[in-house]
């Protein structure tokens, strides 16, 4: 069973797959390196961190102590007192957008920057 597509069908299913593939290059990686992060606890601003000083903080919330480290433009959870390890697991962020939350213990932190990458996860 044949299509019955012509040459001039073909050319412009290449093209548009090659412009939704620009597309989505360009948007889903346009967020940028970050220049700050802020913390968040119970939704509220706790502190904002510049990425280019590192540093350690000790972050009080519900259940305990989250420790979040910054190092050489990153920044991520080291330590929470959450039973699963979710924020932990995120890693280094160093994207405009990115954040990691700690849901059990309302700390969350996300990185700033002048591009911020928002996506339907995230937002």
């Amino acid at each position: 069973m044949t299509l019955g597509l012509t040459r001039g069908d073909w050319l412009v299913l290449a093209l548009a797959a090659a412009l939704l593939s620009a597309l989505y290059a360009g948007l889903w990686y346009a967020g940028g390196r970050g220049t700050e992060a802020r913390v968040l606890v119970d939704g509220k601003p706790w502190a904002r961190l510049d990425l280019f000083q590192d540093q350690d903080l000790d972050v009080p919330g519900r259940l305990g102590i989250s420790h979040i480290a910054v190092r050489d433009g990153a920044v991520r959870f080291v330590d929470s007192p959450c039973p699963t390890h979710e924020c932990v697991h995120q890693g280094w962020l160093r994207e405009g957008g990115e954040a990691a939350v700690c849901l059990p213990n309302r700390v969350s932190v996300q990185v700033l920057g002048e591009n911020p990458r928002f996506d339907s996860i995230s937002f």
